[in-house]
């Protein structure tokens, strides 16, 4: 019987690994047997929430019995006055994997196209495999910047949605203004450009492209935000996306009704009201940057110049059996072959004591995996 049932599941969805997030503190501790652990595995912010959405999410607890407001009008309104897009351009989601998933439900049909850097985000592959889409992969140059040309030229008439991440997830890479208005002008306008900028609060690069700006310019732009890394809200899961109001209609009619809980949406307006916190955070991850840099200088690598609240580097080694090794030292990293560049390491930029933990426990266990060799 369950056989039967099974045959009956669409073959696309045998395709799709579930995602495989960075190892839990917890599982670390009982895997090893260890009381203390750092985790630089998914960037997120060490300082935590901002104490004020933290007084809001304690204020609004005695109401959860309640639904949350479906339309996330207070939300909606603080992010308008943060960003200057009407409200009627902005959707929340429950974090940015909500917001891809439903905007590949909208657009994707069996056998169209996304086009993607490589390496970059797995849920744009994931949101594409869900619709029995196909994943047009374009590598990033040697040193990890975007070929736009090469993007470009893999768009075809299938193509439906194309993904450029700014800041780039693993790499840190960047986006600059004069090369994203250079490539949108040449974009086919029915070809939609969705800017992910999950770590745009922490870009301190002046010619950094800014996809509000491009969609107040009119051009067909999603861009796609976060609280999970600059505003530590991981754990509340919030997302939101700004875009034409008549394109962000049509994501609607996807959407679950309550799609983001009641405390996200509460701690979310507190934290666009904390700029000290931000400010704090943004100086802390650029200390922590260059911290971690010097350090891996002093062993002799070099990391790739990162404008996001992480780093990478070429190892030289086994970058699977580096991971293992620094969790055995209570360090949890991103090892690159998980991320598709096979022989790096993330590390998620910590506070001073877990950046000193980590290039502690990299220099031990680089140490002894070369005397292994």
């Amino acid at each position: 019987m369950s056989q039967e049932i099974l045959n009956n599941v669409r073959k696309n969805l045998f395709a799709i690994k579930p995602y495989s997030p960075g190892k839990p503190i917890s599982d670390v501790k009982r895997e090893f047997g260890l009381t203390d652990v750092t985790k630089l595995a998914s960037n997120e912010n060490p300082l935590g929430p901002s104490p004020k959405a933290q007084a809001a999410i304690l204020a609004a607890v005695a109401n959860v019995n309640r639904y949350p407001d479906g339309g996330a009008v207070s939300l909606k309104e603080a992010l308008s006055a943060n960003t200057g897009i009407p409200t009627e351009q902005i959707l929340v989601g429950n974090g940015s994997d909500d917001l891809i998933k439903l905007t590949s439900e909208t657009f994707l049909h069996p056998g169209d196209e996304i086009v993607v850097p490589s390496p970059s985000f797995s849920q744009y592959w994931f949101g594409a495999q869900l619709m029995d889409a196909k994943t047009v992969a374009v590598p990033l140059t040697a040193g990890f910047e975007y070929d736009l040309e090469a993007m470009l030229n893999a768009v075809t008439e299938k193509t439906k949605i194309l993904y450029l991440c700014s800041p780039n997830n693993p790499t840190g890479t960047y986006l600059r203004e004069a090369d994203l208005q250079r490539f949108l002008d040449r974009v086919p306008s029915r070809v939609l450009v969705i800017l992910d900028e999950a770590y745009n609060e922490y870009v301190t690069e002046g010619d950094t492209a800014q996809g509000i700006d491009f969609l107040k310019r009119g051009y067909n732009v999603l861009v796609m935000r976060t609280f999970s890394k600059m505003y530590a809200l991981a754990g509340l899961r919030l997302g939101y996306v700004l875009g034409r109001s008549e394109v962000l209609d049509a994501i609607n009619r996807t959407r679950e009704p309550f799609n983001v809980n009641m405390l996200a949406q509460v701690a979310a307006v507190a934290a666009l009201d904390d700029a000290e916190h931000v400010e704090a955070s943004r100086q802390l991850n650029r200390a922590g940057f260059a911290q971690l840099q010097a350090g891996l200088g002093q062993l002799g690598y070099d990391v790739v110049p990162t404008q996001g609240n992480f780093l990478i580097f070429d190892t030289r080694l086994d970058d699977n059996k580096l991971f293992d090794a620094l969790l055995r030292e209570g360090v949890i990293t991103r090892s690159g072959t998980a991320l598709g560049i096979p022989g790096y390491l993330r590390v998620s930029i910590g506070l001073p004591e877990e950046n000193e933990r980590f290039l502690a426990a990299f220099e031990k266990v680089v140490s002894s995996l070369a005397q292994k060799v």
